[in-house]
């Protein structure tokens, strides 16, 4: 369970997140939605300890996030950039290896049991076939791809991803949206398209200008009308399925 209690965040003088006061229940998917700059990466990076707010804390479990120690925070959540990139020239299955680094004691090598983990997650995202293949060699989907396997190699209870879909194709968004909605775990990602939001996530918090103007069950969140306020854009529903009005 993540609690945000009521999340400050500026970067000098320009507030980006305004006393943003909620519940994630554990185990649920929430879609972290709403137009650019609006806040949502800033937050995600609050809730996974890369950034201290201004004021207020996250807490997962009872444990306010600040005061986690690093080893301890990377069992509890993994975190999915927005841009997949990688500083090493290794192999997708070395940098999908990394999710197991959380467990591991100072010199210790891999365990046959680690290995086996990383092997059935590369197969669950459909990287196993690009498990010899370095960074330079695959696609920004692929390479995204991998990174996501990665993060379900720490296997951690929460799961934070920051638009782990925009670089994948049609095929591949809905694979990886269905896996994440089959793990049980709890997922926050940052999405764009609403139809996705609408289709796979059970919850949505939507942000506008850096507040939170709605938290709840996607299907109730997604109205016509809220969709028009924060997004400037109109639309109707056509049974569970939205439809732009260009």
């Amino acid at each position: 369970m993540i609690v945000l209690e009521h999340i400050h965040a500026s970067f000098g003088r320009r507030a980006v997140l305004e006393d943003i006061d909620c519940t994630l229940p554990s185990g649920r998917v929430t879609a972290l939605m709403g137009p650019n700059g609006c806040g949502k990466t800033t937050l995600l990076r609050c809730m996974g300890g890369l950034l201290l707010p201004s004021a207020g804390r996250v807490l997962i479990d009872d444990d306010d996030v600040a005061t986690l120690p690093a080893r301890a925070m990377a069992q509890r959540a993994a975190y999915v950039r927005q841009h997949a990139v990688t500083d090493f020239d290794f192999s997708a299955f070395e940098v999908v290896l990394m999710g197991r680094n959380p467990y591991q004691r100072r010199l210790q090598n891999e365990s046959e049991g680690d290995w086996a983990i990383v092997e059935d997650c590369m197969k669950q995202t459909g990287t196993w076939h690009l498990r010899f293949a370095r960074p330079a060699e695959m696609s920004g989907g692929e390479l995204q791809r991998v990174m996501i396997a990665r993060a379900l190699a720490q296997t951690t209870p929460l799961l934070l991803m920051d638009e782990p879909v925009s670089n994948l194709d049609i095929a591949h968004q809905i694979e990886t949206m269905r896996l994440l909605r089959s793990l049980g775990k709890t997922v926050v990602i940052v999405l764009h398209d609403l139809n996705l939001a609408l289709r796979y996530c059970d919850d949505l918090m939507l942000l506008k200008d850096g507040k939170l103007l709605f938290h709840g069950e996607t299907g109730e969140g997604l109205t016509t009308e809220r969709i028009m306020a924060v997004y400037g854009v109109a639309s109707h529903r056509e049974e569970n399925h939205i439809v732009y009005d260009y």
